[in-house]
């Protein structure tokens, strides 16, 4: 959903191919005829959703991928990209449902490839992931149900990487100052005046303040691991058996966007989770309970990593906020995408405060531990 580091935004350029330059691209790069072409909403990339015709003028036989065109300022990092692709594959042979690359011609699994001409030429790295089915979860009315397999799946997904996967350019998801992760939320100080004078400022100062002093002495002691990083409700699909229309069981269909990945902490990607799973509830507070349970089904937190949640998941929601209020004033055709967890986040973030973090907290670890005990939630 992200970029690396914003404080270079000014000199990152969204890719801006055509559809019918992307149709080329495709066709060149991968040699594969194209049915169907259309434009997916993005962040700081640029996706297409691609129909391939196996058999020409055969719409009926056609494939489905995902064109995607990383951002000029990441695609000079493809050691990051090669670890993130690697991942996606793995993930895929281990039972999670991640996209897979299908290869170009000269059976890489991305190219560099370049737009503009002379001094205006930038270079994207292009790669064909497989398309993969389903609803986002920001299109369904979330239960408790879904919510503690989404905890679970978090918490099986990091698990899995940090204890299995191994490949060279590991070492590159030490991204050090990198905007998203939870660990940098001090950072947020060189963007908050985006945000303007208001309360909204004030609160988000207030989180960083509290972040400074109660989480960043304290980070030594959480457990690390590898973090996906962006488990939000628009990068998890969801498919439901349709035998029950009215009382839907949903799986998850679909893991998207691995650009945010890093070393961080387990607490970090159950934050974040509990955050984006708040943004479209009708019970936002209730949530975390639900989401906790199912990644402590996984990975039991400690005491300390307990006591860090409530700050780390307010530190979500500012670092969306404020990125999100920044990036759109650089990018302000884009703006409604940028703005999407805006819309509820703010009042989700105030609310928090307003309730406190002894009586959110209490919500929160009593609907788990009446999991742990077998009671109805």
């Amino acid at each position: 959903m992200s970029s690396g580091n914003v404080q270079e935004s000014r000199t990152l350029i969204k890719p801006s191919f055509s559809e019918k330059e992307a149709t080329e691209l495709v066709e060149r790069v991968f040699g594969l005829k194209v049915s169907a072409i259309r434009s997916l909403p993005s962040y700081d990339d640029q996706n297409f959703h691609v129909h391939i015709s196996r058999s020409e003028g055969t719409a009926d036989s056609a494939d489905e991928y995902v064109l995607k065109i990383t951002n000029c300022e990441d695609s000079q990092n493809p050691e990051l990209i090669e670890v993130q692709t690697q991942i996606m594959m793995f993930l895929n042979v281990e039972g999670f449902p991640s996209a897979t690359p299908h290869l170009t011609k000269d059976g890489n699994i991305m190219s560099l490839e370049s737009l503009g001409t002379g001094s205006m030429t930038k270079k994207y790295m292009v790669r064909l992931l497989t398309y993969l089915p389903g609803m986002t979860m920001a299109t369904i009315s979330t239960n408790p149900h879904i919510l503690y397999e989404i905890g679970k799946l978090a918490a099986r997904l990091d698990k899995t990487l940090t204890e299995k996967f191994h490949h060279p350019s590991i070492k590159s998801l030490h991204r050090g100052k990198f905007i998203w992760n939870l660990a940098n939320v001090p950072l947020l100080e060189q963007y908050i005046h985006a945000l303007g004078q208001n309360s909204y400022r004030e609160v988000v100062e207030q989180v960083i303040q509290q972040f400074k002093d109660k989480i960043v002495p304290k980070l030594s002691n959480f457990r690390a691991c590898i973090n996906h990083g962006d488990l939000n409700d628009h990068n998890i699909l969801l498919d439901s058996n349709t035998a029950s229309p009215e009382n839907p069981q949903y799986r998850v269909s679909g893991i998207l966007d691995f650009s945010d990945m890093s070393y961080g902490y387990y607490v970090f990607e159950l934050a974040i989770t509990i955050m984006y799973m708040m943004i479209e509830s009708k019970d936002p507070l209730s949530v975390g309970g639900h989401v906790l349970a199912g990644f402590e089904s996984i990975v039991p937190l400690t005491t300390e990593e307990r006591d860090a949640l409530f700050l780390l998941v307010s530190g979500r929601f500012s670092q969306s906020l404020v990125i999100a209020s920044y990036t759109s004033l650089l990018y302000p055709e884009n703006k409604e995408y940028l703005m999407i967890t805006a819309k509820t986040g703010w009042k989700h973030l105030l609310r928090m405060f307003d309730v406190g973090q002894e009586a959110v907290e209490k919500i929160w670890f009593e609907t788990a531990k009446a999991y742990m005990n077998n009671e109805p939630v």
